[in-house]
């Protein structure tokens, strides 16, 4: 497949503003969805849009997906959570601790096994900043002793997080493909020049995430 030259620097800046904004309005609607799930410990709850951010992480760099997580943060602080600002601070360390490792390692190793190893790293991650970030700010907003969310962190939050950032790994590698593959059909994303992956290899990686997710 032969790859698509922009016509021009604008036309590509515009492509790509466009493309960000159709990703922004996913995570958002990802966010919305994860409202659907209960709550984990009557206060944590479950939030998809990580997928949808490192995915734009893998198309266009780390950097965008910082852009879109503040976006998206800032937008739900403003609707729909009732967090407030700790909240908009907590969506934004934990979404950027997951896709940030992720989309940096995958910019170095760009194959499906580079997403493996980058999603799983940013799992790890995320996993490991939020219990930093936990029992720093949680006490602030639910205002309780820091002594009881030190008590919480390896039981619930740990745990949690973990959960959750497998549950994204697995969103994102099955989405990955059919939604960059939609993108590039609408001409939003540059066509690769790189040799289509064999059928049986595809079906194999399809397996492997359903798994994953599973």
């Amino acid at each position: 497949m032969q790859e698509i030259q922009p016509k021009s620097r604008s036309t590509f800046n515009t492509h790509t503003v466009v493309t960000v904004g159709m990703l922004c309005a996913l995570s958002f609607i990802a966010v919305l969805i994860g409202r659907l799930v209960p709550n984990v410990a009557g206060f944590l709850s479950y939030d998809p849009k990580d997928a949808i951010v490192v995915i734009a992480g893998f198309i266009y760099g780390p950097l965008v997906s910082v852009i879109i997580s503040v976006i998206v943060s800032f937008i739900e602080m403003l609707t729909v959570s009732s967090t407030g600002v700790y909240g908009l601070i907590m969506n934004v360390f934990s979404t950027c601790a997951f896709a940030v490792p992720a989309a940096i390692v995958y910019k170095r190793m760009h194959s499906m096994k580079g997403a493996v190893v980058g999603l799983a790293l940013g799992a790890v991650c995320m996993t490991v900043c939020m219990i930093l970030w936990n029992y720093i700010i949680t006490p602030f907003y639910m205002g309780v002793d820091r002594s009881v969310v030190a008590g919480m962190l390896v039981p619930v939050f740990m745990p949690f997080n973990l959960l959750k950032s497998g549950i994204n790994l697995g969103i994102a590698l099955v989405l990955y493909k059919p939604l960059v593959s939609a993108l590039r059909k609408a001409n939003l994303v540059p066509a690769t020049d790189a040799k289509p992956s064999k059928r049986s290899v595809q079906i194999g990686w399809t397996i492997f995430s359903v798994f994953v997710l599973l």
